[in-house]
């Protein structure tokens, strides 16, 4: 299993807290240097807070970890690609490096959808590798999906 691997079963296992609590199963965490600095899962619904997004929440541990909002160097690992909320954020915190499991043709920033990630407007690029464990991230989005309907 490679490194990038062995993160995103973490992150696979934060997106299941999620899909405990009945939110939607997306999982993050923010690594830099081998360290973990930062983990989130999606949590809009028993926060009552839009923004509250795994990759959002995983940024704000990692910036409160390390006492700045810039994380340089830093890896972060999500189970689906990020929103157009989610990549502006990584943009701004200047993520090094965004690595992804499934795809969200819908509302997916980093390729999808859209490509806010390497937007030439922005001052800041994200190395971007998607596909990670997609098989199994979009098996646990897929599941939730089905059993809500």
């Amino acid at each position: 299993m490679s490194r990038d691997e062995a993160w995103m079963t973490e992150a696979i296992a934060l997106a299941k807290r999620a899909e405990g609590m009945g939110e939607v199963p997306v999982g993050a965490l923010v690594v830099r240097d081998g360290k973990l600095l930062g983990e989130g899962w999606n949590q809009p619904i028993a926060a009552h807070d839009p923004t509250a997004h795994a990759e959002i929440l995983a940024l704000r541990a990692a910036a409160a970890a390390v006492a700045d909002y810039r994380l340089g160097g830093a890896t972060l690992y999500v189970t689906l690609e990020p929103c157009p909320m989610c990549a502006a954020a990584i943009v701004h915190a200047r993520i090094a490096r965004l690595v992804f499991g499934a795809w969200d043709p819908r509302q997916g920033a980093a390729g999808s959808a859209f490509n806010l990630i390497a937007s030439d407007a922005l001052n800041h690029r994200v190395d971007v590798l998607g596909g990670v464990l997609s098989q199994e991230c979009g098996a646990l989005l897929r599941g939730f999906f089905a059993g809500r309907r």
